[in-house]
């Protein structure tokens, strides 16, 4: 288009120069066209009237029509259009000269323009192909090198899955690929933390449970060496039977709270709306049958809290039990439930200072309460119970001595609910 419009201009501009030309007309009666009268030597020229078109150079006539008609009687000061004389195409620029009635046409062959396209056309598809190829060579070095972050951590990722081998991922840059490898390296933490939770978790019910084993399988050999030798006395016999029970027993809790401690916190829960007071009631109750000695002060008041009845109930009863265990006989335990705080308090010799951060840890039993019943999983089960409904459980040692366990729950009284 460029092109064609300085064409357009230069045709234009010639054929007014020559059309103004005061020798024109003679030159015209005369019959002679002498080429700088024009100024266009490389193009064909013809007059056109109304009657009649001629050429001064002998080729194929041009088609003219109605556009240089148009110029010739004065309807236009000028035409510019393109055509075809035989196999040529030509743009023709049409313009009025000094006779009336007679204008003057001069037509130029697109040959060269047309052929100068060609070449363009070619150059701009070979640097077309070679901008394709160079941007995509580029894009793929760029992507790349881009990537490489992304291979490095996919590499990493699986070799982690093969080994097993949970050491965190180096974390470069501050972009989405670090992000993400930040991301991973919390997720192998909390996968570390996981296992090693789980190992210790097996490693002390290994431990745990060796004891009540051996004690039972001795108790057992004794049984049957009696009774291979003859039977023993049955006073010895009864003894020996209460405490293989004594013992299946005790293996019977420590393998419940080893469940409770190894359930899924993901696995689906029988959510409900509960009532804290009716389950502490139904603690006590339980917990009255296996310490009748004990007495319970209890004051409580209603606490709904949206959670699990039977894991609350747990948590409640192992606090119950936890008093009633470090109480002396005929001992007091008070119990307090008021806005979602549950304070239980034994009449027992409290906490040790050193105890007091690992009372709720998993199988931590103090050097006092190793000679004692228990598994010292009861208070872990406490916490877990609590962290599960959003709460909090702390321990600490009362002022006139006696520990104090506090379990605090989110909820609402009976006129919020």
């Amino acid at each position: 288009m460029q092109m064609q419009a300085s064409l357009d201009a230069s045709l234009l501009d010639r054929a007014e120069s020559a059309a103004k030309t005061p020798t024109l007309s003679e030159l015209t009666v005369e019959m002679r066209w002498p080429s700088w009268a024009f100024g266009a030597a490389d193009v064909r020229i013809a007059f056109i009237t109304t009657s009649r078109t001629w050429s001064i150079d002998g080729g194929p006539t041009l088609p003219l029509g109605k556009q240089e008609m148009a110029v010739v009687t004065g309807k236009d000061a000028h035409s510019i259009r393109t055509i075809e004389a035989g196999d040529t195409r030509y743009r023709v620029v049409t313009v009025p000269t000094r006779d009336h009635g007679v204008a003057l046409v001069i037509a130029q062959s697109l040959d060269a323009q047309e052929k100068v396209l060609g070449r363009l056309g070619i150059v701009m598809l070979l640097f077309g192909v070679a901008g394709v190829i160079a941007a995509g060579v580029a894009g793929w070095g760029v992507a790349r090198s881009g990537l490489r972050p992304v291979f490095r951590l996919t590499d990493r990722v699986e070799h982690i899955a093969r080994t097993e081998d949970l050491t965190p991922i180096a974390v470069e840059g501050n972009d989405e690929i670090a992000r993400l490898s930040s991301a991973f390296n919390t997720m192998l933490a909390a996968l570390e933390a996981s296992r090693e939770r789980q190992r210790q978790l097996v490693g002390d019910a290994g431990h745990e449970l060796r004891t009540p084993l051996t004690s039972l399988r001795t108790n057992l050999d004794l049984l049957l060496q009696a009774d291979a030798a003859g039977g023993m006395p049955d006073d010895a016999r009864a003894e020996l039977l209460d405490d293989v029970q004594a013992q299946i027993e005790e293996m019977t809790t420590l393998i419940g709270d080893l469940v409770e401690l190894g359930r899924d916190e993901h696995a689906p829960h029988q959510v409900e709306l509960v009532d804290l007071k009716e389950v502490l009631d139904r603690a006590i109750a339980r917990v009255r049958r296996r310490a009748s000695s004990i007495e319970f002060d209890v004051d409580a008041e209603d606490w709904w809290v949206t959670g699990e009845s039977a894991a609350l109930e747990r948590a409640v009863m192992n606090l119950l039990d936890n008093a009633a265990k470090w109480s002396p006989p005929d001992g007091t335990v008070t119990v307090r439930l008021g806005d979602g705080v549950l304070t239980v308090n034994d009449q027992g010799p409290g906490f040790a200072e050193a105890d007091l951060p690992y009372v709720f840890d998993r199988f931590y039993r103090s050097q006092e309460s190793r000679s004692m019943p228990g598994s010292g999983l009861g208070l872990s089960i406490v916490r877990q119970t609590a962290v599960r409904h959003s709460g909090t459980v702390a321990a600490s040692n009362l002022p006139d001595g006696g520990a104090c366990l506090t379990l605090r729950l989110p909820g609402r009284t009976l006129q919020q609910a």
